[in-house]
């Protein structure tokens, strides 16, 4: 457990079997008690893909970008995001399953660009219905790490089994495309995976839930915010991506994607994320969710 002014913290990240690594980024499972002096911990949340999130008994409120955090439903499905979660969470253990953009692509019958930068009730939207036996599962089980794991891994192994279908192997070519550096330009992306650059959108859109210029962008934030999360102690300037002109380009991305400055982010105190980063980076090799590359 990590510690923090009398909270404590807990974050377990599993790689799910080879078969699910395309579909999938980890299986994780947060337990937190929190201290008399509060009844939840906030963090801020970065960009990343698609999560299903059980949270059951656990009470979590949840923002998007700008706005009012409103109370989280037991069972969340959070569309892929651009834009920073700030989230509270109250003390129990809850579960969940990042979705690689494959994975959406193969269990969701609608586009990730309709659920882009928001979350909503699986339990009410006909979408996650697929979902909704494992939530009743989890709901019912008795907590067990194990056996609550195994649940998950069997139940998503039946979700995501069949034949490749079309348009899957563009997918993984552009998520390829997307998380090596040295692609620069959506027209970088369409050369390499041998489309014209409308058709990548309109695949970007559907799968990824952004334009791929968006998210060309997002990709170099990220390889900069997970060197910061790995070590704190570095200075932001020893963390900026290469393709950065100077720092203040990185400021601008800094904040487009998290809604304010890389110091007043550093200031903050990180209980759950600080914790996730290294606890990701020791089961997956990456610090962030966003980073993860599908196992072709």
């Amino acid at each position: 457990m990590h510690a923090l002014a009398g909270d404590l913290v807990q974050l377990r990240f599993a790689l799910p079997a080879e078969p699910l690594r395309r579909f999938v980024t980890t299986f994780y499972r947060t337990d937190v008690v929190c201290s008399v002096k509060r009844p939840w911990l906030e963090d801020w949340l970065h960009p990343e893909w698609a999560n299903i999130r059980f949270l059951g008994a656990v009470p979590a409120h949840s923002v998007i970008g700008t706005g009012t955090v409103a109370r989280c439903p037991a069972f969340t499905v959070t569309g892929p995001t651009s834009r920073a979660a700030r989230f509270r969470l109250g003390s129990g253990h809850s579960w969940g399953i990042g979705l690689l953009p494959l994975g959406w692509a193969r269990i969701v019958a609608a586009g990730a660009c309709d659920y882009a930068d928001r979350f909503v009730d699986g339990a009410s939207d006909p979408v996650f219905a697929g979902f909704a036996p494992l939530s009743e599962a989890l709901a019912a089980s008795d907590g067990d790490h194990a056996r609550e794991l195994a649940m998950i891994e069997s139940h998503m192994a039946k979700l995501l089994a069949g034949p490749e279908q079309p348009g899957e192997a563009a997918i993984l070519a552009i998520h390829a495309a997307l998380v090596d550096p040295d692609t620069l330009t959506v027209t970088d992306i369409a050369a390499r995976v041998g489309m014209q650059v409308r058709s990548l959108e309109r695949l970007s859109r559907r799968a990824f839930g952004f334009p791929p210029k968006l998210l060309l962008r997002r990709q170099r934030f990220l390889r900069s915010l997970a060197q910061f999360m790995i070590d704190p102690s570095r200075k932001w300037l020893g963390t900026l991506d290469c393709t950065y002109h100077d720092q203040s380009h990185f400021v601008r991305d800094f904040r487009r994607f998290m809604g304010m400055s890389p110091s007043q982010y550093a200031r903050m105190p990180k209980p759950l994320l600080a914790a996730a980063a290294q606890a990701r980076m020791a089961a997956a090799g990456q610090a962030v969710q966003g980073l993860h590359a599908p196992t072709p």
